[in-house]
């Protein structure tokens, strides 16, 4: 959403190269005009428009969709309008110019922090879920807001026992698991349990950190640090003061990038790029990796001073292959969510098609299952998904 003809014949032409379905709009009525009809997975949206301002636009499209996540697109980027834009409901900004690397960063980040699924429904508005609990299908306990389920298997059980015992501490964590195990959803669990609750959960993927950006996107930098650097801007530590960080697939960080967040975890200060001003931080830190950090550490691939540094306490989350027992209860559960996303009310899959989700390796683990779950509900037509 952009009064920009320009800027928006750009962005769409980059983003649709990039695999991804854009509308436009460049007046804020046609925008909400829009939302009447679509459910967009992200928005950008620019703060000032010429027939809405920035905060109008920001309250009417969560009026209309609480939970898409918007961007907020600005050319006066300071503190103060991203306190502003956040307390409205928007995930993250960026500044004009805008730069390639950054934007399509800031979208995947903004993606992945948002939770795909609605808020969870009654047991009293939701007829499936009543039919799915009288079958007995599911039996793990739920958490809100209804995105995930943690397993009824003694591996999932024990996590859960750790999660309690960690929770209310300060520690630093290094969560270990294979790609798609629900690593990012058990530190938003431990955040939710700790004293921290109330303040920001930021997650960050590492992977997707380019060497030129990382710094910035981490610590935030000064006006005119680095070239398209025309504004202030606040890193992602400085947003997560007071509360969590998720920095997922630590071992991809650039190695120089590593030297500053020593400086962060051992005297929790830290300053922005270009910057000559320490800012005092109070952030508790997870980290996650699909390898042993420790590993990479012995390889001189990431630092053994940081390694310690994190590894004050450890979780490891088993792959879905070796938990048998709760390929189902996932299964279920994300047959719920599907059912609710898509208007259907398949209510359970044969014996011949459990057999084969238990006897599967799930490379992909949560998110392969899940992914499989959506595609056999939407082609379902009956109410019994079969072989």
């Amino acid at each position: 959403i952009d009064d920009d003809k320009d800027l928006c014949f750009v962005l769409k032409r980059f983003l649709s190269k990039h695999g991804f379905e854009v509308l436009e709009a460049t007046t804020g009525r046609v925008a909400l005009d829009i939302l009447d009809t679509v459910e967009p997975d992200l928005i950008l949206c620019d703060f000032r428009l010429e027939d809405m301002s920035g905060s109008s636009i920001l309250k009417k499209i969560k009026e209309k969709n609480p939970s898409v996540p918007v961007i907020i697109i600005t050319g006066y980027s300071n503190i103060k309008t991203a306190v502003e834009v956040m307390k409205l409901g928007a995930m993250d900004y960026v500044t004009k110019p805008l730069l390639p690397d950054e934007i399509l960063l800031t979208i995947k980040k903004a993606l992945n922090r948002s939770t795909e699924e609605k808020p969870a429904e009654t047991r009293e508005q939701d007829p499936a879920l009543k039919e799915q609990e009288r079958l007995n299908l599911i039996s793990a306990k739920r958490y809100e807001p209804g995105s995930y389920i943690f397993g009824d298997s003694l591996d999932f059980k024990s996590i859960l026992n750790q999660i309690d015992l960690v929770a209310p501490t300060n520690y630093s964590i290094i969560i270990y698991g294979e790609s798609g195990s629900g690593k990012e959803v058990i530190a938003q669990e431990i955040h939710k349990r700790s004293r921290r609750s109330n303040k920001p959960f930021i997650a960050i993927d590492c992977g997707t950190l380019s060497r030129e950006l990382a710094g910035s996107e981490l610590f935030g930098h000064e006006k005119g640090s680095f070239t398209g650097a025309i504004g202030q801007k606040a890193g992602s530590f400085e947003l997560a003061n007071g509360g969590t960080i998720f920095l997922d697939e630590i071992a991809n960080l650039p190695y120089d990038v590593q030297v500053s967040l020593l400086r962060v975890t051992q005297e929790r200060k830290m300053r922005r790029v270009g910057g000559t001003k320490d800012i005092d931080l109070d952030v508790r830190i997870i980290v996650a990796s699909n390898k042993k950090l420790w590993d990479s550490a012995r390889t001189g691939h990431f630092r053994e001073d940081l390694y310690h540094r994190f590894n004050e306490f450890q979780i490891n989350v088993p792959p879905l292959r070796e938990r048998v027992n709760d390929i189902m209860v996932f299964a279920n559960h994300f047959l719920q969510q599907t059912n609710r996303e898509l208007g259907k009310n398949v209510k359970r899959f044969s014996p011949e098609v459990e057999d084969v989700f238990k006897k599967y390796v799930w490379h992909g683990n949560l998110r392969e299952l899940k992914n499989v779950v959506k595609r056999a509900t939407l082609l379902a037509d009956s109410s019994v998904i079969d072989i």
